[in-house]
């Protein structure tokens, strides 16, 4: 049977925005995001990040932080992955999702089947629409995104 999964994006979405060339211990998850993993998590979600960066002490870190909330990382790849990384964890994608802060994360998510959630924060600046580019929902903070994810499962406990 396949599993559904959350795919969050990194820098903006699960943690604070990070420069690429900044010590990996100055990353900090975003508010609420402990707790919104944590609920997602108890819904049976599997949590992959989808990011560009591939470096160990990146992946470290992330796991640390997921770590100090009791929470574990399933996985981490680039958005152009999703589909393989599905067929490798027997993910259902369209009983997933694709959780960004920008356009081009929605885009990736309906491109693979997911259901999307844009966290309207004030980062995506262009707003190029088209017919991938519309998310499935709008939150203004990771959390409020897993309370629609839970409600949209009916499981809002």
């Amino acid at each position: 049977m396949s599993v559904k999964a959350i795919f969050f994006d990194k820098d903006g979405t699960l943690v604070e925005h990070h420069p690429r060339d900044a010590d990996p211990l100055g990353m900090h998850l975003c508010s609420g995001a402990g707790a919104a993993l944590r609920l997602l998590a108890r819904l049976d979600y599997r949590i992959f990040i989808v990011g560009n960066e591939a470096a160990d002490a990146v992946r470290d870190r992330l796991a640390d932080l997921l770590f100090r909330e009791a929470l574990s990382l399933d996985g981490y790849c680039g958005a152009d992955k999703l589909q393989s990384v599905a067929r490798e964890h027997d993910l259902d994608l369209t009983a997933s999702w694709v959780v960004g802060d920008v356009l081009n994360d929605v885009e990736a998510g309906n491109r693979a089947g997911c259901k999307t959630m844009l966290i309207d924060n004030g980062h995506e600046t262009v707003w190029r629409l088209g017919p991938h580019r519309i998310p499935t929902w709008v939150a203004p903070d990771v959390y409020s995104a897993a309370v629609v994810i839970a409600n949209e499962e009916g499981s809002v406990r």
